[in-house]
C-alpha cells in the first residue's frame, strides 16, 4: 500500500463545486492509508436525498483486489459534484489483517454478490429510491451481474455501466496476468499466500460463467453501457466486455481518440471514460467527450 501511495501523483486535479476530483486511478489510495476501511469524499452519505434530475443512487462496484476507496478515488467525488447520491463498498475481502483486507473481490463471486445485494437494499431503504444505477470496474461487472440475475436484483437496478468488464471471461492464464499486475503495484501474491477463488470463475470457459450466461448475457430489464480499451491487459481480449445486445451500448475509448492509452487500471481513472459514464447515467443531457492524452496505469 505504501508503494501505491508513492505511485499516486494527483495529476489532472480539477477543483469542482464541493470536492476535488483527481482523474487518476490511484487517487483513492491516500484516503485508504489515512482512514482504513473508510469512505471517500462524496461517498456513502446515507442522508443523501436523490434529486428529480438524478433519482437513482449510484453504487460503485470495484474490481479484483480493489475496494471502496482504492478503486473509486476519481468517481466518488465526481458523482457527488454532479448531484448524485454515490455509494461504494468493499466486498469479498479475505479474513486477513489490513492492508490486505482492503483488497476486495477475493472470495467466490456469489458471496460478493450477496454482500452487494444487502448493500443495495440498505441504499434503497435510506434514500427511498426505487432503483439504483451500477458503475462497475472489471470483476465488479460480474459481481453485479450475478446479483442482478441470480439474487433477484433485476428489479432494483436501472442502468448498469461496466468499465473493462469481461462478460464472457478473460482469456489465457488470468491468474498469471493478475499476479503480474499485482507485482506492478508492489504486491507479491505468492509470498502472502492470498486466496483468490474469484479469479478462476472469471476465466473464459469457466463453469461459473457458463451457468451465469446460460440465459443470455444481459438482464432485459436493465440498460447496459460497456466501456472498454483496446490496451486492456487483464480483461483480454477487450471484446469480452463488448457483447452486442438490444439493451447494450458498446464503447471503445480509442474510437476517435488515438491518444487514449488507457489500460485496465487507467480506464477507471480516466477523464474521457468518466465522461462516457456520466452520459450513460444521464443520456438526456449528453456532454462532449474530449479526446486528450490519457496515460496508461494512472489514467
Amino acid at each position: 500500500m505504501a508503494v501505491l501511495a508513492m505511485l499516486w501523483t494527483g495529476t489532472s486535479g480539477v477543483a469542482h463545486a464541493e470536492y476535488r476530483v483527481d482523474f487518476n486511478f490511484f487517487a483513492g489510495i491516500p484516503y485508504e492509508l489515512s482512514n482504513p476501511g473508510g469512505s471517500l469524499p462524496g461517498a456513502n452519505d446515507f442522508s443523501c436525498v436523490p434529486t428529480a434530475a438524478h433519482p437513482n443512487p449510484v453504487v460503485l462496484l470495484h474490481g479484483t483486489a480493489g475496494g471502496a476507496q482504492t478503486n473509486w478515488g476519481a468517481y466518488a467525488p465526481l458523482l457527488a459534484n454532479e448531484g448524485y447520491c454515490a455509494y461504494a463498498l468493499t466486498y469479498g475481502s479475505a479474513d486477513v489483517p489490513w492492508p490486505l483486507s482492503a483488497m476486495g473481490g477475493m472470495r467466490p463471486i456469489p458471496e460478493s454478490a450477496a454482500q452487494v445485494s444487502a448493500f443495495v437494499d440498505r441504499v434503497l431503504a435510506a434514500t427511498g429510491a426505487a432503483k439504483v444505477d451500477f458503475i462497475s470496474h472489471s470483476q465488479g461487472g460480474i459481481v453485479g451481474q450475478y446479483m442482478v440475475k441470480r439474487l433477484g436484483g433485476a428489479a432494483k437496478v436501472d442502468k448498469f455501466v461496466s468499465i473493462a468488464g469481461p462478460w464472457v471471461g478473460v482469456g489465457g492464464d488470468s491468474m498469471a496476468v493478475i499476479r503480474e499486475t499485482a507485482l506492478r503495484l508492489g504486491i507479491d501474491l505468492d509470498t502472502v499466500n492470498f486466496p483468490m477463488p474469484a479469479v478462476p470463475q472469471l476465466t473464459a470457459g469457466s463453469a461459473f460463467l457458463a451457468a451465469l450466461n446460460a440465459d443470455g448475457i444481459y438482464a432485459p430489464e436493465i440498460t447496459y453501457t460497456n466501456i472498454a480499451t483496446v490496451y486492456d491487459e487483464i480483461a483480454f481480449p477487450h471484446t469480452a466486455g463488448l457483447i452486442p445486445g438490444p439493451n447494450a451500448t458498446n464503447i471503445v475509448v480509442q474510437d476517435g481518440c488515438a491518444t487514449d492509452f488507457s489500460d485496465h487500471l487507467a480506464i477507471a481513472g480516466s477523464s474521457r471514460a468518466a465522461a462516457y459514464v456520466l452520459n450513460a447515467l444521464d443520456p438526456a443531457h449528453p456532454r462532449p467527450v474530449e479526446c486528450t492524452f490519457i496515460p496508461p496505469f494512472t489514467g
